[in-house]
């Protein structure tokens, strides 16, 4: 099972105990749902840490969920869950993925209308809605059957907060919204929060944070959004609509000197907030996202305000934690001892060593939209020192070598021409080249002599067992030319699980032949999984963040392979890109 189908399981879970008893299995619903969204939120998948003996790495599984998953994987089922799920129709949980229809309602119009499973159980309940039957029942009325009637009538266009989405896109939506804001006089800080702000490789919610003196100005300023198709929901300080593009963005507004606790409890992790609280609360505080109240000597509460995360941070005694580490893994203990990591970040970065040009060298696989010249252009605007062109290696189904060897001359010439007529950024005559299944490279040594160094990665064959593929990998990477995994395990974020290999086995040979894993800022690949990323940083084993861009536009996404770097923990040394030309050249070279 898929990460997601995991989570989706577990929110069911949670779901059923909801409409059994909710007060009486109120933390089991806690856990059931915050096991959910940790699954949701990570970059590992379960079945492999689950044959890796590591569930216990994923915060918010705790001891009872881990032995149900380890359940899940041995025997395909969970005898407890089947006895959670006893009586409630399988209809109640089709008509909760309607986003504002919850278990109760959903069980609700399940049992008084007998909706089953079989055929279209949400277009079932659409008719009835349209009927008026809805508005009959005790507790609906008129006003709810139209909110049902237009969600799910926008749930079936895809809209709302139906599902999670790549952080790029997420990202995007985001960054057009608070610039959007930024231009209004009575916002004075705006921040983007949750699995947004920390910058997770899928998002769920877009939830956006404003500090104002008078939120009754910015809320109707956001809902004049011009992008807006509708208001879904106006409060006094939050409010939500609904964009041209579909997706739900929830606004909530406070007070200036406040703000760093709401900025704070809101950008979370859940885990990350939990183990805070629960630490603090020996200390006799209670933190929320108002401030942190302290019992006085009279037994009464008095609650300070925090205007900045910083603040908030160092009145517990913690140095301030970047939003990408909060996620339980340590960074609460590091912040205590002042030993947090110093975070590479974008500006760290000195060239792009994975992108694909339009030269025809008549490759493998997909060839670049752009010439080398509009994407040097890109590279000097983005301040870099050097870019290397990587286009994948030439068909060796459609060419022989005599005919690969004659095409990469061709583009080595092209490229010795460019860099005689350029002296704004150096270029370096990469090649992206194919791991065979039998671990060979996919050109000869012939052809490989004509470039600098060569990227290599896997494009095939993904079912290889983890023996075989680690094999591959490492015969691979001991060519002295191959200098760089690219896409290291091979995921497709949403698509594909990456393929088995021994990671220890490959950190180990990297640290001692001098290769690096790539990162890659792709938004469907962001691989190395920042997981394996961290356990690089533990194993002094240097890394590369390259964007694989097909495109001129796609040169920007380097942010996105940067902030997987910082989720991993990693510094700037850690980072080869980071350095100035001759020292990268050195160490491609050696």
């Amino acid at each position: 099972m898929t990460n997601a189908e995991i989570a989706k399981l577990l929110k069911r879970v949670a779901a059923a105990y909801v409409i059994k008893n909710e007060d009486r299995y109120r933390f089991q619903i806690i856990a059931y749902q915050n096991a959910a969204d940790a699954i949701n939120g990570s970059t590992e998948e379960l079945s492999d840490l689950y044959k890796e003996k590591k569930l216990d790495d994923l915060p918010g599984i705790g001891s009872s969920i881990k032995s149900h998953l380890e359940e899940l994987f041995e025997t395909g089922r969970v005898k407890h869950f089947d006895w959670v799920f006893k009586n409630i129709p399988m209809a109640v949980f089709s008509l909760m993925e309607v986003p504002r229809i919850g278990p109760k309602k959903a069980y609700r119009l399940v049992k008084e209308f007998d909706i089953n499973t079989e055929g279209d159980v949400v277009g079932h309940l659409l008719n009835l809605a349209k009927k008026g039957k809805i508005s009959k029942l005790e507790g609906f009325g008129e006003k709810s059957e139209k909110d049902i009637i237009k969600a799910i009538e926008e749930y079936r266009k895809g809209m709302g907060k139906t599902k999670r989405m790549l952080l790029p896109y997420a990202f995007e939506i985001a960054e057009k919204l608070v610039n959007y804001l930024k231009e209004s006089k009575d916002v004075q800080r705006v921040y983007p929060l949750g699995s947004l702000r920390r910058m997770s490789p899928t998002v769920g919610d877009i939830d956006i944070a404003v500090a104002t003196e008078k939120p009754n100005q910015v809320i109707k300023y956001f809902l004049s959004y011009p992008y807006k198709e509708r208001v879904i929901e106006k409060g006094e300080r939050t409010a939500s609509i609904l964009t041209s593009s579909g997706k739900q963005i929830d606004l909530m507004t406070q007070r200036p000197e406040a703000f760093g606790a709401l900025l704070q409890h809101f950008t979370g992790s859940k885990n990350h907030n939990v183990h805070l609280r629960e630490s603090e609360i020996k200390k006799g505080l209670s933190l929320s996202e108002y401030g942190i109240k302290k019992r006085m000597a009279n037994g009464k509460w008095q609650m300070a305000n925090y205007s900045s995360e910083e603040e908030f941070y160092n009145a517990l005694g913690l140095d301030w934690i970047p939003p990408e580490l909060r996620e339980d893994k340590g960074e609460i203990e590091k912040a205590v001892n002042h030993s947090l990591p110093k975070l590479v970040e974008l500006k760290d970065i000195k060239g792009d060593l994975h992108v694909h040009s339009n030269y025809p060298i008549e490759p493998s696989h997909d060839l670049g939209q752009n010439t080398m010249q509009e994407m040097i252009k890109k590279a000097i605007e983005l301040k870099y020192e050097y870019v290397g062109f990587s286009e994948h290696n030439p068909s060796i189904s459609k060419h022989k070598n005599e005919q690969i060897y004659a095409l990469i001359a061709k583009k080595t010439e092209f490229i010795e021409q460019l860099k005689s007529s350029n002296k704004y950024v150096h270029i370096l005559n990469l090649l992206e080249t194919d791991i065979l299944p039998s671990g060979s490279l996919a050109i000869d040594e012939k052809s490989l002599s004509l470039i600098d160094a060569s990227i290599v990665s896997i494009h095939s064959v993904f079912g290889m067992n983890k023996k075989d593929m680690t094999e591959r990998i490492l015969k691979g990477l001991s060519h002295k030319k191959a200098k760089i995994l690219a896409h290291p395990t091979g995921r497709m974020i949403g698509a594909r699980q990456g393929y088995e290999a021994d990671w220890e086995k490959i950190f180990n040979f990297c640290a001692k032949f001098n290769k690096a894993l790539e990162i890659n800022a792709s938004p469907t690949r962001l691989d190395l999984p920042e997981q394996l990323v961290r356990e690089a940083v533990e194993k002094k084993v240097k890394m590369i963040i390259n964007t694989d861009s097909h495109a001129v536009d796609q040169m920007d996404q380097m942010r996105y392979g940067v902030a997987v770097a910082r989720r991993g923990w990693a510094e700037k040394n850690d980072i080869l890109n980071t350095l100035e030309y001759n020292k990268f050249i050195n160490w491609l070279y050696s």
